[in-house]
């Protein structure tokens, strides 16, 4: 296996610097955000590296020599809100991102299905959390109707760029589990578009991430390694769906997602939370996680991604390739 690092966590600091944290921690891989959610903060030169040889061979060089390369690109966002806005500048980070990733000589890049408004003439994404109703099956036929053809058509385009689109099963998409991946290859009839298997988003709706990985197979082309602790003391009363986050003022710091979209702060009885690995699943999950996905693609890049709010970006990057490499080593595996 292939282990690296998500690089949203290092945005404080330059490039040439996040690539010596990777380094210094014993892994080989940065994964870099390209747009989306978040800018492109480690690519300043994106537009050029899309024209020049020499912007692309430039940035090429930050790398050289480091012991650590580009482990794909994460654009991570929501191509098909129905507001242009956001959508339609999602949905171009996308393809400018397959083009990107071609021109840098690889082939992975990683985004989110995307989730539509439930009706024509919605500014609003709207999430069917549990369809028992008819009407919420008439949003769910609506919205398939607008991501299949776009689907197709980045699939299509993937593969003229030889890369390969990772989507990340998260929740308020609308590709949110194994059902909902055959689902869209079977409307789309992809060869380039598949799964970047997050085990944290996996955990918190009593999904098996190992058994997910086993019943995916080739259609798991990236992976994330993210943990989530549960907390049952709120989750035995207000469940995992609990809507109990603040929203954040403009004089707060606050990530903004898109158009006059913002994150909101996470609750503070959270049902579960994100945390560095080991602090929600041990070693021996993350090993045998580990052999899942060896099974599937010796090579496959599996990346940190630090969102514990309890340790700070180095230590949380610490803890967690502690244990990944940990578990990794536990395989017979040489990182």
């Amino acid at each position: 296996m292939k282990l690296g690092v998500y690089n949203a966590i290092l945005h404080d600091r330059p490039l040439p610097e996040a690539i010596a944290v990777v380094a210094e921690l014993g892994l080989t891989g940065l994964e870099l955000n390209s747009g989306g959610f978040l800018p492109a903060t480690h690519i300043p030169t994106l537009a050029e590296i899309l024209e020049s040889d020499a912007a692309r061979d430039d940035f090429l060089g930050l790398f050289e020599g480091t012991g650590v390369e580009i482990a794909g690109l994460n654009c991570n966002g929501n191509p098909l809100h129905p507001q242009p806005v956001i959508g339609d500048a999602h949905a171009a980070d996308v393809r400018r991102s397959i083009q990107l990733a071609a021109r840098l000589g690889h082939d992975r890049v990683v985004t989110m299905s995307g989730l539509p408004g439930g009706e024509p003439g919605a500014t609003r994404v709207n999430w069917a959390v549990n369809a028992w109703n008819s009407a919420a099956l008439d949003m769910l036929d609506y919205q398939w109707d607008i991501a299949a053809p776009f689907w197709r058509e980045i699939d299509r385009f993937a593969a003229e760029h030889g890369v390969k689109v990772a989507l990340e099963l998260h929740p308020q998409n609308l590709v949110f589990n194994s059902a909902d991946v055959h689902k869209l290859i079977e409307l789309t009839g992809a060869t380039h578009v598949g799964v970047e298997l997050d085990a944290s988003h996996l955990f918190w709706q009593q999904m098996d991430p190992v058994a997910v990985v086993r019943h995916l197979g080739e259609l798991v082309f990236h992976a994330a390694a993210k943990d989530v602790r549960v907390n049952p003391e709120w989750a035995s009363i207000n469940g995992v769906l609990d809507n109990s986050f603040r929203r954040l003022s403009a004089d707060e710091e606050r990530t903004n997602l898109g158009g006059d979209e913002w994150a909101n702060e996470w609750p503070k009885q959270a049902a579960w939370d994100f945390v560095a690995l080991g602090r929600g699943h041990d070693t021996i999950f993350w090993t045998e996680f580990l052999r899942a996905l060896r099974e599937v693609d010796p090579g496959m890049w599996v990346n940190i991604e630090h969102e514990d709010v309890s340790l700070g970006r180095i230590e949380g990057l610490e803890v967690a390739a502690g244990v990944l490499l940990d578990a990794h080593a536990r395989l017979g595996g040489d990182a």
